[in-house]
């Protein structure tokens, strides 16, 4: 998360080749399987024998592995019926290259008049991988940097043996075949991502290659994106070995990126002996010698594969990666490799014997990723036209990700039927609960929006969003304290001295409380995760946060309504939750109250359920009277308000109750300055003043648009950004560029210029999404997730948190914007 090295997603795209089940021959018959599939996530290739898949991109090897293999599913499904099979690999040893044609398509025909017998002999398939650097410059500097690495990956991938019929004696033939274009190879290398583009450019001019899709080198920067992507690995047919080159080509990544940001020197390795190097790895694969790089001699391939992963385990563990790549070598060096694979196979009988093991191999991945799985009968058809593409809950081909099996199961025994019923319970439940909220201007009250399908937070995020929870509340917490104090990081330039002094939440009661007083009791942190696992903070919440109540009614919800289900689960007990909180607010021998506004308020029935739970009195200011002797609620002695109402509404008597050290207000007055969105951008700043340690969580990228620089940039990409008012809450104000209007659009630059400091704006982040039961379909909605910190004697996350899902066709989450929640399992 603040890890550079764990927000690098990594991507695959696989490419597989269509087979005739019966003969064995390749069968150029791609076009007529890609009319079946979505062009999204499947596309042709040169070869019309080819398919190529497009995974998601991932921060995690697992969820990587369950996208891979929920794609090789859905192509294996789509081609059997057609008499086809598919393999991947190097190379297919039954071809006849006469027989088979490109793709019709300009580019493709264009290349073969170009190229002749070189893309007429291009039947081979290969696995690429892709990986976010952030930057281009770096992609570039690291795509030299990494070539003499590459040989390793390519002998683990080596499955190309076979060429026409004959073995090759070659571990990857493949290999051979691709060197005679004129762009492959190592990578020279350049100062900078300019100086490689003017390099591309200046191929394209002289006409060897035809466009800029035609670079083939070992490893390629995106033409237009901060990624880096390698390209000389053989096609694998054991998804398990893509995985493989997944996790140690991003661990590669990051140990050549922090080199160059370092100023350390590459390896002092020649372009010739890369070649070398390479030709080697392709001669031997895992079945002979490697050579060193380091120093230039020969060693056995199984040492070498071993060497390179225990060196790369520093990086690999920082991802979470060390286990399952380690797994994953010692598995590969076990079996041989693909290539030793196939020559035992021909060697029973012959080459179709090899491509029988080649279509089993492609095809058996089902129980090696976990959780996967087709879904079930009943499930299937509530999935139907299920969008995955950001999705937490669901793979390509409708099946449970990870610990979402389970849940799919219990979904199937229902059926959309019984599912129907739940819900008709669950209302029933939710009145009876009195589980309701108030919407300014209506005059009934509203169902609080559940939905029955519980959201899991695996237990390895769970563990890091905790530690970086604290660290966040903690530096809040100090600045809060500074900001009412001697403003020590304004002094030292942290921030700027406009961000306390114009913060509309800065009051002049917030100087009342003591100094040693603890000023954010309780902490709402809003989090959002992207469809590739990456997770960041939305917002900070400081003043009167919600969501705690309505988090444990959830829970008791489910326990009510859906018991068999919730008995899957191994996440913690709300009870847990309540003394966590408790703790927070006061000692168990303080007198404790909490004050709301009454019946009137939005959330009124989260305040009746929180006093009742911890068996506080529950009063409104008006039941509250001070004296010379202290306070007293609803009669009450009284020494610590959990305050739920708005700080405008406390009575003056008590906060000068709060000065004379009679009554602590949890949470203090004046905690706005500390979570308005202008300050939203400094507090990573923050914590490494306030606490000397590197950021955990990912802010997303605001503007401030009093900055004339940053307020022109935010004009000119408006439709692309979020804009927001610094005091805003509840999503009231906020536009979302990309789903806005061009009147909306108008206005928004509008009031923008009207007053630039009370705006921001942020990056649009692709929300990922999570299924919900509508009109028995289950279909994909926005999701994001409220954390909640208490602080007493120290700070502690509450085991309960809230997911909160927006409506249909709708980023916003809010309640008072028709959003919902779900039950969340914060897995242990």
């Amino acid at each position: 998360m603040g890890d550079r090295a764990e927000v690098m997603a990594v991507g695959v795209e696989e490419e597989f080749h269509t087979v005739d089940l019966e003969t064995h021959r390749l069968l150029p018959r791609a076009d007529s399987l890609l009319q079946q599939l979505p062009a999204e996530r499947f596309s042709a290739e040169l070869q019309r024998s080819v398919v190529e898949t497009n995974s998601r991109p991932f921060l995690r090897l697992i969820d990587l592995a369950e996208d891979l293999a929920a794609l090789r599913r859905g192509v294996v499904a789509a081609a059997e019926p057609l008499g086809l099979g598919i393999v991947a690999s190097g190379t297919v040893p039954v071809a006849d290259v006469d027989a088979l044609k490109v793709t019709p398509d300009p580019r493709y025909e264009n290349m073969l008049e170009e190229y002749q017998a070189l893309a007429r002999e291009q039947l081979i398939c290969g696995a690429q991988v892709h990986v976010d650097v952030g930057d281009r410059d770096l992609a570039v500097a690291i795509a030299h940097r990494i070539a003499p690495r590459l040989p390793a990956l390519l002998a683990i991938s080596a499955s190309s043996p076979y060429w026409l019929g004959s073995d090759t004696g070659y571990a990857s033939y493949r290999t051979l075949l691709w060197s005679r274009w004129p762009t492959t190879g190592p990578l020279g290398e350049f100062g900078s991502a300019e100086e490689y583009d003017r390099m591309v450019d200046d191929l394209v001019r002289s006409g060897v290659i035809s466009d800029r899709g035609m670079i083939y080198f070992d490893v390629r920067p995106s033409a237009h994106l901060p990624t880096i992507e390698l390209r000389v690995c053989d096609a694998c047919p054991r998804v398990e070995d893509v995985v493989l080159l997944a996790g140690l080509f991003r661990a590669m990544v990051i140990e050549e990126m922090e080199a160059a940001v370092a100023g350390r020197p590459p390896l002092p390795v020649r372009t010739e002996l890369t070649r070398a190097m390479s030709w080697r790895a392709a001669r031997a694969g895992l079945e002979s010698e490697l050579v060193d790089p380091v120093d230039g001699v020969p060693v056995p391939a199984p040492l070498f594969i071993r060497r390179t992963v225990a060196g790369l385990r520093p990086a690999l563990e920082r991802l979470g990666d060390w286990e399952l790549v380690s797994e994953l070598a010692d598995a590969v060096l076990a079996g041989g490799g693909s290539a030793a694979r196939q020559r035992a196979a021909f060697a029973e009988g012959g080459v179709g014997r090899v491509v029988d093991l080649l279509l089993a191999e492609t095809r058996a991945n089902t129980e090696w990723a976990p959780g996967a799985g087709p879904a079930r009968t009943r499930v299937a058809p509530m999935l139907a036209g299920y969008d995955t593409s950001a999705d937490e809950a669901v793979v390509f081909d409708g099946s449970a990700r990870g610990p979402y099996g389970l849940l799919m199961n219990a979904l199937d025994r229902l059926g959309a039927d019984g599912l129907a019923e739940r819900e008709r319970k669950r209302d029933e439940v939710q009145r009876q609960l009195g589980m309701t909220f108030h919407v300014e201007g209506e005059e009934e009250d509203r169902l609080f929006p559940v939905d029955l399908v519980p959201r899991i937070i695996a237990a390895e995020d769970w563990t890091l969003l905790q530690v970086g929870l604290v660290q966040r509340v903690r530096a809040l917490e100090a600045f809060l304290r500074d900001a009412y104090g001697d403003r020590e990081a304004v002094r030292d330039g942290v921030l700027p001295a406009w961000a306390v002094d114009d913060s509309p939440g800065l009051r002049d009661d917030g100087r009342l409380v003591p100094k040693d007083s603890v000023r954010c009791a309780v902490a709402g942190i809003d989090l959002v995760r992207d469809g590739a696992g990456r997770w960041a903070v939305l917002e900070d919440n400081l003043r009167v946060p919600s969501g705690i109540g309505y988090a444990l009614a959830n829970r008791w919800l489910m326990a009510r309504v859906l018991p068999e289900m919730l008995r899957a689960s191994s996440t913690p007990s709300p009870a847990r939750a309540l003394k966590v909180l408790r703790a927070a607010l006061s000692n168990e021998s303080d007198a404790l109250a909490l004050v709301t506004s009454g019946e009137s308020d939005s959330a009124f029935f989260e305040h009746r359920l929180l006093a009742q739970e911890m068996g506080i009195p529950l009063v409104t200011p008006d039941q509250i009277e001070v004296d010379e002797h202290g306070v007293r609620a609803d009669g009450q002695h009284v020494e610590v308000l959990y305050r739920r109402i708005d700080e405008d509404e406390l009575p003056r008597e008590l906060l000068d109750a709060v000065r004379r050290g009679q009554l602590r207000l949890a949470n203090a007055p004046g905690n706005g300055v500390g979570d308005d969105k202008a300050l939203y951008a400094f507090v990573p700043r923050l914590i490494e003043y306030y606490l000397g340690e590197q950021p955990l969580l990912d802010n997303v990228a605001t503007y401030l648009c009093r900055d004339e620089e940053q307020r022109e940039q935010v004009l000119d990409r408006l439709p692309e950004l979020v804009l927001k008012p610094v005091d805003g809450y509840g999503g009231a104000g906020v536009l979302i560029g990309p789903d806005a209007s061009r009147a909306e659009l108008a206005e928004a630059r509008d009031r923008l210029l009207e007053n630039p400091a009370g705006w921001i704006a942020q990056e649009t982040v692709g929300l990922s999404t999570h299924p919900v039961l509508d009109g028995g379909r289950l279909r994909p909605r926005a999701v994001d997730l409220r954390a909640f910190v208490c602080q007493g004697d120290r700070a502690e996350v509450v085991p309960v948190a809230l997911t909160r899902v927006a409506p249909e066709g709708s980023r916003i989450v809010n309640s008072s914007q028709g959003g919902g929640s779900k039950d969340t399992w914060l897995m242990q």
